[in-house]
């Protein structure tokens, strides 16, 4: 009987994992293909990073609750732009580089360096890339 009742449950968390995995995790297209161009960063978590580290108190950002300042530039659309920051060609590596520590990539920027985790930096990658 209880082997039956292990057996029970290791088939429904099998089915509960095919079905997400069938319906993408919940992820839109969009958010699959960021996931994707970043090596896996997760846009939901790179959302909620950006509340975290503030971002929205210089940027506005579509998405972000309460991301609606003008002291940088606003961050619609940042995906289809050609540069980081005005001086790195854009690509999820860049752009990693950039929100980690940009000053080490230009010493006149006006962005702090708000000690971003490498993971987490990956995540807002991954969620800025969903804004085309």
């Amino acid at each position: 009987m209880r082997g039956d009742l292990q057996t029970l449950k290791l088939l429904a968390a099998a089915a509960l994992l095919f079905l997400c995995a069938a319906c993408g995790g919940g992820m839109s297209e969009a958010e699959r293909a960021a996931a994707e161009m970043t090596g896996g960063g997760n846009p939901a978590r790179g959302r909620a990073a950006i509340e975290h580290y503030g971002c929205g108190t210089c940027h506005t950002i579509p998405g972000v609750r309460g991301a609606d300042a003008l002291v940088g530039p606003p961050l619609s659309q940042v995906a289809s732009r050609a540069y980081v920051g005005g001086v790195l060609t854009n690509s999820p590596e860049n752009m990693m580089r950039w929100i980690r520590d940009p000053r080490a990539v230009d010493g006149l920027t006006a962005m702090p360096t708000l000690g971003v985790s490498d993971q987490d930096a990956r995540d807002i990658t991954s969620y800025l890339y969903t804004l085309k």
